[in-house]
């Protein structure tokens, strides 16, 4: 089976594991962890779970397409991706990443309802961080909505600071993961069908640079 990676990206992916798994040994993922009630070994389970979830895609529906002009992959993305394995044939498959979508939605869920976060502070960060995911995100034909990496977590931290202190980390988790979710993939559903891919996944930038990240960020910003 042709993968949908060049080899050079692949090695990339792996070493950024590697890297991970050294922060993880200075701290840093354990730390963030701490802040949202997890103990070390739960973390790691939430962590392998994402990341192995990011190759699985649950479908929902499909929708009718636009094809999308020749050659619209950006110039910088173009050493990165290979062709799509899978042809364009007038609608796209809507579906739901379970690392970078089904699994930071649950989580989030989680946090809310154990109890002890607000829920007003928690509706405001997320719709803070919705408008600026919504504002910044962008279509890209052919590729999918893409989104500076950090403007989201920093969002969702700053503003977690300021609006519920006392419970900053989890609440910027649950803003960062359901705020990019709402604003940059579920309010740009409509331009699903100007893209012209045959598959759209809600999360689907995966694990690392995706949801789970934002709001993993978003934690060690508090």
């Amino acid at each position: 089976m042709r993968l949908p990676f060049a080899p050079l990206p692949l090695l990339l992916f792996v070493s950024l594991l590697v890297l991970l798994v050294a922060i993880v040994q200075v701290g840093a993922l354990t730390l963030a962890f701490d802040k949202l009630g997890l103990s070390a070994e739960s973390g790691f389970v939430l962590l392998f779970a994402s990341l192995f979830g990011s190759a699985i895609n649950v479908p929902l529906f499909s929708v009718r397409a636009e094809a999308p002009p020749a050659d619209v992959v950006p110039v910088a993305m173009r050493g990165l991706l290979r062709h799509m394995a899978r042809g364009f044939h007038g609608r796209t498959l809507i579906a739901i990443n379970v690392g970078g979508g089904l699994i930071p939605v649950l989580f989030s869920l989680y946090l809310v309802t154990r109890g002890g976060l607000p829920p007003l502070p928690v509706l405001l960060v997320i719709g803070i961080v919705a408008g600026m995911s919504h504002l910044i995100s962008r279509p890209l034909p052919g590729v999918g909505i893409g989104m500076p990496l950090f403007v989201a977590p920093i969002t969702a931290a700053l503003a977690a600071l300021l609006i519920s202190p006392e419970h900053a980390a989890p609440v910027a988790y649950v803003g960062g993961t359901l705020g990019v979710l709402i604003g940059a993939d579920l309010a740009r559903l409509g331009d699903i069908r100007r893209m012209g891919t045959p598959l759209a996944a809600i999360g689907g930038a995966g694990t690392f640079d995706g949801i789970f990240m934002t709001g993993i960020v978003a934690v060690l910003l508090t």
